[in-house]
């Protein structure tokens, strides 16, 4: 019920009418415990896209996507323009897979690994759409998600739009070395995802309801190299999984899958190390999506990383097994190393960031 207040013009909730008419106190997203939300509506992922590069169309998760690119340009003159391209034909297919229209959408979120989230801003200048700009590496796409759903949940949206990407060679020439130079790497070292990935929340019904949210707190393990990010991050991923547990009061067991996001085969050993150390019997229902998207054949040094990598795997594989009812529950865990080139030549430690998802599938 909404009351209007004839001095203001406007319309407004006024609380004290609705104790005096006997209406219950409106349906609110809740905090459980420190970091995490429940939400009260049923939000869903009402459509998805996603769209890779080379190396990633010709790992062990190639068929799950919705296109792949033979080469690192995509049909366009540099690696960063290859990156938007990337990032808004992952929108036109989740548009197209909801059958959904720009128009019909609220508000946009999305972010990247290039400087000032400039691929999500120039997609959003030409989507025409409300835009929030967020950035938290690796871990981006779950931060947009919760913003989202947050957003739904209180009635300030219908339709959200998130999106993210990455590219191997424009996250080189940006954080590391280009890769025209050949410097050789470690075997801790991770590999960019290159591509693209959208997804679409609204209360409209689909085989995926979002649950809760747990915001992540940085975590600065005191790693400082940057070929050593699934080290840094690890600490991250394992705090926010506990917390989330504690908040809502579930067990490791309540989830059929928790899934990581770019921690690699490095940063999953610390990560389950951790959870060792702390009594956490993690066991097979745990993966990584950096440890999934490539093969042993394909040189990717620890595995993916990159705001895509997260993304595009939840958005294809894990969706899909949630789809065909392999897996019912899910906890989705993005990783992101906060740091920037400047910082590391000044050989500052490394903090990272762990947001989570939690994902059912409907019956």
């Amino acid at each position: 019920i909404i009351y209007k207040r004839k001095e203001e013009g406007r319309f407004l909730p006024d609380f004290r009418s609705r104790l005096e008419v006997g209406v219950s106190s409106p349906k609110m997203m809740k905090k459980v415990g420190e970091q995490t939300i429940v939400f009260d509506n049923d939000i869903y992922v009402e459509s998805v896209g996603t769209v890779v590069g080379p190396k990633e169309r010709q790992g062990p998760l190639g068929s799950s996507f919705d296109r792949a690119y033979g080469d690192l340009y995509c049909e366009e003159q540099s690696w960063e323009l290859a990156e938007r391209r990337l990032m808004k034909e992952a929108i036109t297919i989740c548009l197209e897979n909801g059958g959904v229209s720009v128009q019909d959408v609220d508000l946009f979120i999305a972010g990247d690994l290039l400087n000032q989230t400039v691929t999500a801003n120039y997609v959003a200048s030409e989507l025409n759409v409300p835009f929030l700009g967020v950035f938290s590496a690796c871990s981006t796409i779950t931060e947009a998600m919760l913003v989202a759903a947050t957003f739904i949940d209180g009635t300030f949206a219908r339709r959200v739009l998130v999106a993210t990407s990455s590219h191997y060679g424009a996250a080189e020439r940006q954080f590391r070395f280009p890769t025209t130079i050949g410097v050789q790497k470690g075997e801790s070292a991770s590999w960019t995802v290159t591509g693209g990935a959208a997804a679409l929340l609204s209360t409209t019904r689909s085989p995926f309801r979002i649950r809760s949210a747990t915001i992540g707190r940085v975590v600065d393990s005191g790693v400082t190299d940057p070929l050593d990010m699934g080290r840094a991050m690890a600490p991250a991923a394992f705090t926010t999984i506990k917390q989330h547990l504690v908040d809502c009061g579930l067990s490791l067991q309540s989830y059929d899958v928790i899934v990581t996001g770019d921690l690699g085969k490095v940063g999953s050993n610390e990560f389950k190390s951790l959870c060792d150390d702390a009594n956490m019997n993690i066991g097979d229902r745990y993966t990584d999506c950096g440890v999934l998207i490539y093969d042993a054949e394909q040189q990717a040094f620890a595995g993916g990383s990159g705001c895509a990598c997260c993304a595009v795997v939840t958005y294809s594989y894990f969706l899909r097994q949630m789809k065909e009812k392999k897996i019912n529950t899910m906890l989705v865990v993005a990783t992101g190393a906060l740091f920037n080139s400047t910082m590391v030549k000044q050989r500052q430690t490394i903090p990272a960031i762990a947001h989570a998802i939690s994902i059912e599938a409907v019956i």
